[in-house]
């Protein structure tokens, strides 16, 4: 499997284009926003070759779904998402003229995703992970087989995400990282949804949310 970055919209919001041998791809976290930005994708998918197969979504957070609507016009595929995130999406337009942006379309949510689900695109099989903290649909897409994991906002490089947002939760996100992320070994490449990648290894020796767990052996509620 390869994983391009593109970075879009002023929250400086990481778009992932994930794809394989067949060509076949999926496009996560769709924040395109301006014209030039949806160009960009339209572009780097169009200079590869590729053929997108659904637009999947870790969570509902404005800057992640701008351009949602956008990739499924030009490719006319699903849109996947956890269905606990769905007041998000319905609420996109009030959510984003608060931060400026103007959401003129409201994706339609086509596939709900669940915890244990396949992302399947090509070969390829990614699995699910609920990780509700930073939003109460959140999810994390894991490829064993290559040990890479899209955190989305749950947990970034020496950071976490905000729980201070209409449904986060700090002992959610914190159950979620140590239970749910941090077992699947330290040798996992995480690819965030801001910032640039680390390891799970990493995150356990320097992240200072996980440290202050792991060292003083306290458990969150």
């Amino acid at each position: 499997m390869k994983i391009a970055r593109l970075t879009f919209n002023p929250f400086q919001e990481n778009t992932y284009v994930l794809w394989d041998e067949t060509g076949e791809a999926v496009v996560v976290d769709a924040g395109n926003y301006t014209p030039k930005e949806t160009e960009a994708l339209r572009g780097f998918i169009e200079e590869k070759g590729l053929r997108p197969v659904l637009a999947v979504n870790t969570h509902g957070h404005v800057d992640h779904m701008l351009g949602v609507e956008r990739v499924k016009e030009l490719y006319g595929v699903p849109f996947a998402l956890h269905p606990d995130d769905g007041f998000l999406i319905e609420s996109a337009a009030v959510h984003g003229a608060m931060y400026g942006f103007r959401v003129e379309a409201v994706p339609t949510v086509e596939r709900s995703l669940a915890d244990g689900d396949e992302v399947v695109f090509g070969n390829t099989r990614l699995r699910v992970i609920h990780t509700p903290g930073h939003t109460p649909g959140h999810v994390c897409l894991y490829l064993p087989q290559e040990k890479v994991l899209l955190t989305g906002d749950t947990l970034f490089r020496e950071s976490i995400g905000r729980t201070d947002l209409p449904g986060g939760d700090y002992g959610w996100i914190m159950k979620s990282i140590i239970d749910r992320i941090l077992p699947l070994g330290e040798e996992v490449t995480i690819y965030p949804g801001h910032g640039g990648e680390s390891t799970l290894g990493h995150e356990m020796l320097y992240n200072p949310f996980i440290t202050e767990v792991m060292e003083g052996d306290v458990r969150p509620e």
